[in-house]
């Protein structure tokens, strides 16, 4: 958080400012004790899917890629098949790369939805624990998904198994 405070300094970022970027990246979030078989990204993954479902929420695994599939009846292979989100066409996939697990989190709205349970689009970019964000091309894109959701309204960031 140091070099985030130091940064925003030099910029004249106020500090009110600094606070709502921290409090919707969870930028202020310290890495959790690593819970049991979450030493790698599978296991912080499996970890981070149950403490969404032990909060009424739900996160499915996104997998992004592209293959050709064969046509039934007469065995050729069909034009590519894309899947996962924000993977229409192969550059978009190389601008913004969707997070490894999406879902929906239950919101109670305040104060003219008082009562009423919205669902929140919910996206986690999965990391091992212990990793450090280092502004590689691949996470360039993956934030900038990560942004798109949070501009949106939606609640995403990168995760080591916290949810």
């Amino acid at each position: 958080m140091i070099i985030l405070t130091q940064w925003a300094q030099r910029w004249g970022i106020p500090q009110v400012a600094l606070d709502e970027l921290v409090a919707m990246t969870h930028a202020d979030r310290q890495p959790p004790a690593v819970p049991d078989g979450a030493t790698t990204e599978q296991g912080a993954s499996k970890h981070l899917a149950l403490q969404a479902a032990q909060a009424g929420d739900v996160l499915w695994r996104n997998n992004v890629g592209a293959t050709k599939a064969k046509c039934p009846e007469c065995g050729y292979q069909t034009a590519p098949v894309r899947y996962g989100i924000a993977n229409d066409t192969p550059a978009m996939n190389k601008l913004t790369k969707s997070s490894d697990r999406i879902g929906i989190r239950r919101v109670v709205m305040q104060p003219e939805h008082v009562g009423h349970i919205i669902g929140q689009f919910t996206a986690r970019e999965v990391k091992k624990p212990g990793w450090k964000y280092t502004g590689t091309k691949r996470e360039q894109a993956q934030l900038r998904f990560i942004e798109l959701v949070i501009s949106m309204g939606g609640d995403a960031c990168f995760s080591t198994g916290m949810y």
